[in-house]
This record gives structure tokens, C-alpha cells and sequence, in this order.
């Protein structure tokens, strides 16, 4: 009993990982095609960020 309860914890850390891991992907992807899009995009020179 106690190793099928270890394996399924196993299961659902993995999969939360996976899927934690997928999200911060999709985020990170999407912070790249806004700078891509600031950076291409800026007025006169300008930076629209003020870092």
C-alpha cells in the first residue's frame, strides 16, 4: 500500500513539474516576441523600457 501511494505521488510531482515547466515556456515566449516587437518597433530611437 505504502508503494503504490509513493508511486503515485511520484506520478503527480512529475506531472505538476511538466506542466509548470510547459507554462513558464508559453510565458517565456511570449516576453520574447514583446521585446522582439519593442525592440523592432521603437519610436525615433527611443527605448519604450526604462531599464
Amino acid at each position: 500500500m505504502l508503494a503504490i501511494l509513493l508511486v503515485l505521488l511520484v506520478i503527480l510531482l512529475l506531472f505538476g513539474g511538466g506542466f509548470a515547466l510547459h507554462l513558464l515556456w508559453w510565458i517565456a515566449i511570449a516576453l520574447l516576441v514583446v521585446w522582439l516587437l519593442g525592440f523592432l518597433l521603437r519610436a525615433g530611437g527611443s527605448r519604450w523600457y526604462r531599464w
